[in-house]
């Protein structure tokens, strides 16, 4: 039997602060099911994408300080969710670590690039035609992909060459996020080692 078959990659995290208290789990090997509830409906909705479009399971629970705004609630639920990517992919032996997707969305098309390298960095060339997208604000979609990129030690880069929708900006972002952590957390069937020259990540 393939021993990655055998390899259980789920993490489960609770984070508490004065501003949040987060639950969350995940399960990389899933089928894109989506329990979430972070009282943000709108990113509650980008979460769902990025669940059903790579095949991530994802089981979310939060309470923010909603009366104040969304911006900590959004934050801290990607800080957590970047922090149990990190420890479900372990030593991330045998993952192909790269990813990238372009995705389009009626008039906006999203591409991304990411690398799960251990080192950080964000990159995010997108521009928004309005503030924001009901009452969600979309520098959010900024503040929630840096914090991810962070806690999981992703290396993201982000671009909209051109759109004229902010829903549709934000919907391909997510999509092509997705599609593109499909790719890099999936298992190379040419290579069981860990993916870098310096044998760790």
């Amino acid at each position: 039997m393939d021993s990655h078959l055998e390899q259980r990659r789920t993490a489960s995290i609770k984070r508490k602060t004065r501003e949040t208290d987060v639950s969350l789990t995940v399960s990389l090997d899933g089928t894109g099911k989506a329990d979430v509830q972070t009282g943000v409906g709108f990113f509650d909705h980008m979460l769902h994408h990025l669940a059903r479009h790579s095949l991530v399971d994802l089981a979310i629970c939060a309470q923010g300080d909603l009366h104040v705004d969304a911006h900590h609630t959004v934050e801290d639920v990607s800080l957590v969710l970047g922090a149990a990517l990190a420890e479900a992919l372990g030593d991330k032996r045998g993952i192909f670590r790269y990813g990238s997707a372009s995705i389009p969305m009626e008039d906006a098309l999203a591409n991304i690039a990411l690398d799960l390298s251990g080192r950080p960095a964000f990159v995010f060339n997108v521009k928004f035609p309005t503030p924001k997208i009901g009452d969600f604000d979309v520098e959010l979609v900024n503040e929630s992909l840096r914090s991810l990129a962070n806690a999981a030690g992703m290396n993201l880069h982000v671009n909209v060459p051109y759109a004229s929708n902010s829903h549709h900006i934000a919907e391909a972002i997510f999509k092509a996020l997705a599609k593109a952590l499909r790719q890099a957390i999936a298992f190379d069937p040419r290579n069981a080692e860990i993916p870098s020259t310096k044998g760790v990540l």
